[in-house]
């Protein structure tokens, strides 16, 4: 599906969300049922100069990640997106799912204030690519505004 599709539909379904959880919940539900070949998409939030899990669709994950560690923690500490076609290449890589092969992570930036990242998996080599990393930050956009009003 187109991604300006994809965004109108999203910014739809999260227009009368009024709480975090619930906005982080139903947009990782969106994207896991909306985009095809990901195997694991959901949110690591910002606390206490750590990554924290949050809501998430996919296996068991990772509840813990240090800033500057892994690809969520470098992108948070960058404040960069980070497209990664081969995990296992990655420097300090935190293989959370072994089955995982791509990653893309955005991070989420609200009032100048880190506030957390999305994190994306795929079992394929090389799933993400420009197409992608604009889908997802606009994704990103979107709860940026919204949370920004919470």
């Amino acid at each position: 599906m187109e991604n300006k599709l994809l965004l109108a539909q999203f910014a739809a379904i999260i227009e009368d969300i009024s709480e975090d959880i619930s906005l982080l919940s139903n947009a990782s539900a969106f994207m896991m049922q909306m985009i095809d070949d990901i195997s694991w998409v959901g949110f690591y939030l910002y606390k206490h100069d750590n990554l924290i899990l949050g809501p998430f669709q996919g296996k068991v994950a990772c509840t813990n990640i240090a800033m500057g560690k892994g690809v969520c923690g470098t992108s948070a500490s960058e404040r960069v997106t980070l497209l990664v076609e081969d995990v296992h290449q990655f420097p300090g890589h935190i293989a959370c799912d072994s089955a995982s092969n791509s990653e893309i992570v955005v991070p989420i930036i609200v009032n100048d204030t880190l506030y957390g990242v999305l994190d994306v998996d795929s079992t394929s080599f090389a799933r993400f690519q420009e197409t992608e990393k604009e889908l997802f930050e606009g994704f990103v956009d979107l709860l940026v505004n919204h949370l920004s009003k919470l």
